[in-house]
């Protein structure tokens, strides 16, 4: 597999991007970064020094619908004409399709006045995220892939992996070099972020459930090297998956002790207890992510959902158990 990582600047949400280049029979980009002049720039940059020219992408692969993944496809695809490949759960979004946009709107307000968002938080949070909209670039004439996939790319061939939780239709891609697994993986493992889950995409019913499960596949599946959508190579997935893993055991623990010493509470008040004043697009991230383990301890019986707050019923839950064992 022919690789080359481009680095793309990001200031808006976990660091550097990475696109990565294949090269090879069918020359393809995995991710493309945000729709903004300097990262264009950088994207081009980065194909002049590997030798290729827009004109020459046959394929674009994005491992999920987010803005610093898939905003400059759109403008890729017309000046290209490759064909740009995205989950069937994301596609929808990619394409700027209406009745799915609406339906993202509704379930965010939705989301929004059941979190117990205030209104001056809510009106900061709408207005940033009209900015962010930029970033989105233009629709995408998309195909959809779903798991179990396979895509020839360069001189290979990727395997689509489903790994939903911080988006609906995140995937990874999973090809062999030097004797082993490696997978390009946008934001399922981050190398110093753990990726947000219930403010990352408002869509994903059962949140940190449904991210357990896919961080519980990386496990399984061990890969020698991952490929991140920010920042650099992750050398030991299963290790990092297992860090992020504990990393919810305790975030989860930390809820049970927030509900157990000042509950009833809505998840906008678990998510000041837990981090404090809000601003931008943590006023998304912050009470998604408590949402989404409050929602996994309703699910497991330890909580119970009164209207929009949340109380425990088991005040000394074994909260490990909430979790998967695995192999590492």
């Amino acid at each position: 597999m022919d690789l080359h990582r481009i680095r793309l600047g990001n200031t808006v949400f976990e660091g550097r991007n990475n696109a990565y280049l294949l090269t090879g029979d069918v020359t393809t980009l995995v991710d493309v970064g945000a729709s903004q002049d300097a990262i264009r720039d950088d994207l081009h940059a980065g194909l002049d020094e590997a030798g290729v020219g827009v004109s020459d992408i046959d394929q674009i692969l994005l491992t999920h619908h987010h803005a610093d993944h898939a905003g400059l496809a759109g403008e890729l695809q017309a000046e290209s004409g490759a064909v740009v490949r995205v989950h069937e759960a994301d596609a929808p979004l990619v394409a700027g399709d209406a009745a799915a946009l609406d339906a993202e709107r509704d379930v965010r307000l939705r989301r929004f006045e059941e979190w117990g968002i205030p209104a001056d938080k809510r009106a900061e949070l709408n207005s940033y995220l009209e900015i962010l909209g930029d970033l989105q670039g233009d629709p995408v004439d998309a195909v959809s892939m779903t798991d179990g996939d396979r895509v020839a790319a360069g001189d290979g061939e990727l395997e689509v992996v489903h790994l939903p939780g911080h988006a609906a239709g995140l995937v990874g891609f999973v090809f062999e070099a030097d004797g082993g697994e490696q997978a390009f993986v946008g934001d399922a493992i981050l190398p110093k972020y753990t990726p947000n889950v219930g403010g990352a995409d408002l869509r994903v019913e059962r949140p940190l459930a449904t991210y357990v499960e896919s961080l519980a596949a990386i496990i399984e599946r061990d890969f020698d090297r991952a490929w991140p959508g920010h920042r650099d190579p992750i050398a030991d997935p299963t290790a990092r998956a297992a860090t992020i893993l504990d990393h919810h055991r305790d975030r989860t623990d930390r809820v049970v002790n927030v509900l157990r010493d000042h509950g009833p509470a809505d998840a906008w008040t678990v998510s000041a207890r837990l981090f404090g004043e809000l601003e931008n697009i943590h006023i998304l991230h912050g009470p998604g992510e408590a949402w989404a383990h409050l929602d996994h301890l309703v699910e497991a019986g330890v909580a119970a959902r009164d209207g929009d707050e949340y109380r425990l019923v088991d005040d000394d839950p074994d909260v490990a158990a909430l979790f998967p064992k695995t192999k590492y």
